[in-house]
């Protein structure tokens, strides 16, 4: 593959993801996105023989977000790296009165101040976590359930944190601006309506993950990958992931799958690798990740 990859933008609040091979500032026509079926190409009303297997993996999709979404366990680990207890100077706000330290701010035979009250606050550090979605034609069929349950659990876990959707196949799109507010079913939706096609330019999707990072916190940013990691398309990922943020992979292996470059781009970045089979064991990967 020489054609270079293209990168196409989902719009604010579920605006309009053009898929059809021009960019998206160039698209034309109504911008509103309007469902369409699982297994549309890009020729429209083209649809094929497995229109009612896609529709039942799309449904089951949707009740897998649902539900994980809603599922959000406050012990978790993955809830925004873990709450610490800090103490802080008292600024009117709550808090349980640290009375070892306020006491110890206090001179004998001085009245007890405002400015000497301390309180201990649970603080926790903000995540930046962009969700890399890989939809290329070898991520077809069931596998759609196991995004659906990536989506979901971030969805249901870090719900104060920034973070982002990119989905790949020989291009790129940005599902989600990171930091940007959406339903996690409408999330779902865009990329279900992005065609499984084309090779797997695993480089060109780290890469505009790595992108929407920039400028955003790195005390915990992060990439979450999805795929089979069978990259085909593309300069080798490895060496474009040297000193960038950490990436963990969630390793598809239900089918044809390469361990080695997922193992290779984990380790590169101070991440772990999780192999998962099903939707099932997407959220123990994740509460693995962030437990380290």
């Amino acid at each position: 593959m020489t054609e270079a990859p293209n990168l196409y933008q989902g719009g604010s609040g579920g605006g309009h993801l053009d898929v059809s091979g021009r960019p998206a500032d160039d698209a034309t026509g109504d911008t509103r996105r309007q469902p369409t079926n699982a297994a549309t190409t890009n020729e429209r009303g083209a649809q094929s023989g497995t229109d009612s297997a896609a529709a039942a993996n799309r449904r089951e999709a949707h009740r897998l977000v649902h539900r994980l979404a809603l599922e959000a366990p406050w012990e978790s680990p993955l809830r925004r790296g873990g709450p610490n207890m800090v103490s802080l100077r008292w600024d009117g706000r709550g808090g349980e009165v640290d009375v070892d330290r306020t006491v110890g701010s206090v001179i004998p035979g001085q009245r007890l101040r405002d400015d000497h009250i301390f309180v201990r606050r649970r603080m926790t550090r903000s995540r930046s976590v962009v969700l890399l979605i890989d939809v290329s034609g070898s991520m077809k069929g069931g596998r759609i359930k196991t995004a659906a349950a990536a989506i979901g659990s971030l969805a249901g876990e870090l719900t104060d944190d920034a973070v982002g959707v990119v989905a790949f196949w020989s291009d790129a799109s940005v599902v989600l601006p990171l930091g940007e507010r959406r339903a996690p079913s409408e999330v779902l939706d865009t990329v279900l309506d992005i065609p499984a096609r084309g090779l797997t330019n695993v480089g060109f999707g780290l890469s505009t993950a790595i992108a929407e990072l920039d400028g955003w916190p790195v005390d915990d940013a992060r990439i979450i990958l999805l795929s089979d990691c069978v990259h085909n398309a593309g300069p080798d990922p490895r060496p474009l992931v040297l000193g960038g943020p950490r990436i963990d992979v969630l390793l598809d292996v239900s089918e044809e799958h390469d361990e080695r470059v997922g193992r290779d781009l984990a380790r590169a970045t101070g991440g772990q690798l999780r192999t998962v089979r099903t939707a099932a064991e997407v959220p123990a990967g994740l509460t693995c990740f962030f437990a380290s």
